[in-house]
Order: structure tokens, then sequence, then C-alpha cells
């Protein structure tokens, strides 16, 4: 994998949110529809993988590490805004997270 600059860096607004609502996709077992919450009246629609590993009610309140000027694009119908960063296990996301109670919205540096 090739090196960014900082500048590269800088252009991503990774924040903290929180999955405040999510929905099955009819006729998909691999993704669901996600709700979260960036503060400041900010709540977007995304989509959430590795829905095989968990039922959707399963995450609600979970607190998220975004990207959230990541370019919308639209899949199974839904325009997703935003990516929840994770790590990915053998296809399975283990979501990026923060072990405080930090505000919704703060940017990650």
């Amino acid at each position: 994998m090739s090196n960014i600059s900082y500048d590269d860096f800088a252009k991503l607004d990774i924040r903290v949110a929180k999955i405040i609502a999510t929905e099955s996709i009819e006729g998909k077992s691999r993704i669901i529809k996600g709700k979260i919450d960036l503060g400041n009246d900010d709540q977007r629609d995304v989509i959430i993988g590795g829905a095989q590993y968990f039922q959707p009610e399963d995450i609600v309140g979970k607190t998220v590490i975004v990207l959230a000027n990541l370019e919308p694009k639209k899949m199974a119908g839904v325009e997703s805004n935003a990516m929840l960063l994770a790590a990915d296990v053998d296809d399975k996301p283990f979501w990026l997270t923060v072990e405080e109670d930090v505000p919704l919205g703060s940017p990650i540096k």
C-alpha cells in the first residue's frame, strides 16, 4: 500500500457518531440500512455491512467512528451518506469506537 501525504489525510472528515436506528433491507442478507447521529442535528442514512453476523437491533445505540465526507453512494435503493470504519477480520466488521463518553460529531485527528 502506498503512503499518502498529511494533506491527503487532512481531507478526511472522521468523526464520532451513534447508530440511532437500523432496519433490514428486503432481499439483502449482508447489509442493513442504518441512521447515524453526528450531533448538531446532523443525522444521516448509511449502509452497514456485516449483517450476516448480527441482528439490526443489536447495534442500535453503538458509538462508532465514521468517515463523514465520503461521496454518497446508492446501494439497494438506499443512499449511504457516510461510512462506518471497522477492522475487517475474515469479512466480519469490528467497528471502531471510543471507550469514553465523547460528544457526537467530535473530530478524529
